[in-house]
């Protein structure tokens, strides 16, 4: 079955992109546009991609026209996870041309920066694509922009991994190291998790996921291993648990990794590796009201 879409809930996107706005026009607004164009000025442009891609962040580029103030119409051509061509128009914008300028930046600097997100998900997604694995993110990712990184992978096609450290139960190598042994950490995880809270256990060996599939471990992330010990692990687990491949993955490497049978795929790559996506905002008319 084909997810639904995600969706942004309106109140976080305009916190954000009203914090954004107000670092942009610090305590005097837009000198450049007070400066060089009338009141009664407006303008009419176009939003287009100058190389293709994948979309992501129409929310948040229609709050920056939205906050800066009244009159600009923002009018999206598409939608969060199509795909665009070079050259290809993404929205246009109309109103007073100073609150179109204003807004310019701060809806370049979110749209650009999601839709790269979303286009090396996709690059990623479908390089897997046919195998049973998925494509998933991390906690790598840019502070304060994790909400709206983690949707933007949503629109290129891959799932998200927990959000934060009070979405799930991630015991990792240290925790191990702390608690004594994988048994001893996923037992006292276990019994401290409520019914509804997820519990994935890390191991790096052969011996360790034996050790995770007999404490009773449901997801277990095998931690850079190559893709040997990869397929030795998914025959071990025999369909036990879930399995999730992990560290070093790079896009070189992921077809093969998908191959070995896992379920998902994590990497940073797809967020903190990303290049924005190359939109850009043209002035097509111009003039004073009469």
């Amino acid at each position: 079955m084909t997810a639904l879409p995600a969706q942004l809930p309106r109140l976080i996107v305009e916190r954000a992109v009203a914090a954004a706005l107000e670092e942009d026009l610090g305590l005097a607004g837009d000198l450049t546009s007070q400066a060089t164009l009338a009141p009664d000025a407006v303008a009419k442009a176009t939003l287009s991609a100058r190389e293709a891609g994948v979309i992501a962040g129409l929310d948040l580029a229609a709050a920056a026209f939205r906050l800066v103030g009244d009159g600009v119409l923002f009018s999206p051509r598409l939608g969060d996870g199509d795909r665009i061509d070079a050259g290809g128009i993404v929205a246009e914008i109309s109103g007073p041309a100073r609150l179109v300028m204003s807004g310019e930046r701060v809806a370049l600097n979110f749209l650009n920066h999601l839709s790269g997100i979303a286009t090396q998900t996709r690059i990623y997604a479908d390089a897997i694509a046919g195998t049973r694995a998925r494509i998933c993110d991390t906690r790598k990712t840019t502070p304060g922009l994790r909400t709206f990184e983690k949707y933007a992978v949503r629109c290129g096609g891959g799932s998200n991994h927990r959000y934060a450290l009070n979405d799930a139960i991630l015991i990792k190598d240290n925790h191990i190291a702390v608690a004594g042994s994988v048994t001893a950490a996923y037992k006292a995880a276990e019994a401290f998790a409520g019914h509804l809270v997820a519990i994935e256990i890390e191991v790096t060996t052969l011996a360790e996921l034996h050790e995770a599939l007999t404490a009773g471990a449901r997801v277990i992330m095998l931690d850079n291993m190559d893709n040997e010990l990869l397929r030795q692990a998914v025959e071990i687990n025999g369909g036990r648990a879930t399995l999730e491949a992990s560290g070093g993955v790079k896009l070189e490497r992921l077809r093969s990794i998908a191959e070995t049978g896992v379920d998902y795929i994590s990497t940073s790559q797809i967020t903190m590796g990303a290049t924005p996506l190359d939109l850009g905002l043209d002035v097509v008319i111009g003039e004073a009201q009469p």
